[in-house]
């Protein structure tokens, strides 16, 4: 009688049908997490990075520009001269989901040649919260608050000069630099230097939430259409802060108002 001789399959590693779908579904997730957390990397770390960067090399620029020029503050110098120039009107440029308050206004300008639009021409300072960055003519994404600068709202008042001076600026990425604006209280200290020289403003009113077309709280004498219980009812030198709200969102808007140290 002959001995059997016992037969071995190898299947040499193939996986049945189920297997490699679960496989290849694995490997896709796999890969989509990747995608998502370099797409979250470069947002949040490498466009702060990058603009960050930027608006230091203007600000250090600007500071050699007007080297041999000292600023001044408001309480060393005489008080406003009584000539004005021409008061212009212009409509606020809305730029995506930052500075979506884009109201006409009409504001009294600096006489002489202004900066051309989306010109860094001051710098902005707030003690409090460690910010120091470029501020430009213009509120356009790309142009200038993807930048990392802070973009004045076209149309409202230079520093130091009767009215309002209503700037924004991204709350996060790209630089953020109205990031901690939440963090002011009453009697902060904000400071912007020009070429001619350094206004201090103080800190004033906070109004943690409005719509994003709350227009008001840009014009001259600024007061929330929203909630009609903030803002001001007399004319003056009124600076304003205007960034999203709450962070990583869109929905409403944060505004901070200063009033001019004389």
């Amino acid at each position: 009688m002959r001995d059997r001789v016992p037969v071995v399959v190898q299947t040499g590693g193939v996986r049945s049908t189920p297997a490699r779908v679960l496989w290849a579904g694995a490997e896709a997730v796999v890969t989509c997490g990747v995608v998502l957390l370099l797409l979250v990397a470069h947002q949040l770390w490498w466009t702060n990075q990058q603009a960050r960067a930027q608006a230091g090399r203007q600000v250090q620029a600007l500071e050699r520009e007007w080297e041999g020029s000292p600023a001044v503050l408001p309480s060393e110098v005489p008080a406003q001269s009584p000539a004005q120039s021409p008061s212009e009107s212009a409509g606020a440029e809305s730029a995506g989901a930052e500075p979506s308050v884009s109201p006409s206004v009409t504001e009294t300008q600096p006489a002489g040649a202004a900066p051309s639009a989306e010109t860094a021409y001051a710098i902005i300072r707030i003690p409090r919260i460690g910010l120091t960055a470029p501020v430009a003519r213009g509120v356009g994404k790309r142009s200038v608050l993807d930048r990392g600068y802070v973009g004045q709202y076209p149309g409202t008042a230079s520093p130091g000069r009767p009215g309002n001076v209503a700037l924004a600026g991204h709350r996060n990425t790209h630089g953020e630099p109205f990031r901690y604006i939440n963090r002011l209280r009453k009697g902060d200290r904000i400071e912007i230097q020009t070429r001619e020289r350094r206004y201090a403003y103080v800190v004033d009113q906070v109004l943690s939430q409005t719509a994003p077309r709350d227009t008001g709280v840009i014009q001259p004498v600024p007061r929330s259409l929203v909630k009609p219980s903030y803002g001001y009812s007399a004319p003056g030198s009124y600076l304003t802060l205007t960034t999203c709200t709450p962070e990583f969102s869109s929905a409403y808007r944060l505004v901070v108002w200063a009033t001019l140290v004389r």
